[in-house]
């Protein structure tokens, strides 16, 4: 992981901001569970949002044909019936992604009072957000807190994807309200995509790390061989990539050492 601020590199151009997360998943990783990705975000310099201490966001996403919707000061619950509406189907049809967390206890329960579905996740939060705004998946929104890099690279994810994002700072308490007071923080502000990855040159890019619903995590074939699956896409450009790379991982040894091992 980098810290916020941090800077790497030789200072040659272009100057870009980074936003990384090596495992966004590492209890997945661990127990062999769907959706750990590695992924990372590219932005013009000064483009992206510094969340300086507030480690925690609320967010909301979905797809362009419910951008309007998104919302989080209305009642979960008539979201959800007015995405049924605007899909034109039954509420119970709607699907939710939320992380399992305690604090979304009450959110849930709004969602499923609603009649809609809820898909909880353990962890990974930016592959809930690519769920959230892919045309050939069974979810229709992302809700819930979680951090607030993930959120940036989310946002940089959806400017390059397509689908919209909200967001909006949670301090965990009121010392870290105050700290983000201090610093010139509005933790009331609402916080959109545009505003988390500023511009329209953004790079990202995940990698599979076990296999999920968004890609095919790392797959090995005995001790020569290893396959990988990632998502690669430029929002200048509007171009998403699926790659498949096969990798030697003799020759990697040879080049790179015993990490390849």
């Amino acid at each position: 992981m980098l810290a916020n601020g941090e800077e790497v590199g030789d200072g040659s151009p272009p100057r870009v901001d980074i936003a990384v997360d090596p495992l966004e998943g590492t209890r997945l990783a661990a127990h062999g569970r769907p959706n750990a990705l590695a992924v990372i975000a590219l932005s013009e310099r000064g483009t992206m949002f510094d969340p300086g201490p507030v480690f925690y966001m609320e967010k909301m996403a979905g797809g362009e044909h419910v951008a309007d919707l998104l919302d989080l000061d209305r009642p979960l619950g008539e979201t959800v019936r007015l995405v049924a509406e605007r899909k034109g189907t039954d509420v119970r049809d709607v699907m939710v992604v939320v992380l399992d967390r305690p604090r979304h206890e009450e959110g849930i329960t709004a969602i499923r009072e609603a009649g809609a579905r809820v898909r909880l996740l353990t962890d990974g939060d930016v592959a809930g957000a690519l769920l959230a705004v892919a045309p050939d998946r069974p979810v229709d929104l992302l809700w819930g807190i979680g951090g607030t890099p993930e959120g940036v690279i989310s946002a940089a994810a959806l400017k390059c994807y397509g689908g919209a994002m909200i967001g909006r700072l949670w301090p965990r308490d009121e010392d870290e309200r105050a700290r983000a007071a201090d610093a010139g923080y509005d933790v009331t502000q609402l916080l959109t995509h545009d505003d988390l990855v500023k511009g329209n040159d953004v790079f990202f890019s995940a990698t599979g790390v076990t296999d999920g619903d968004v890609l095919q995590g790392v797959r090995y074939y005995g001790a020569s061989g290893a396959s990988t699956e990632s998502l690669v896409m430029r929002s200048r450009s509007g171009t998403v990539r699926r790659i498949q790379s096969h990798h030697d991982r003799s020759k990697l040894r040879d080049l790179g050492g015993a990490r390849f091992s």
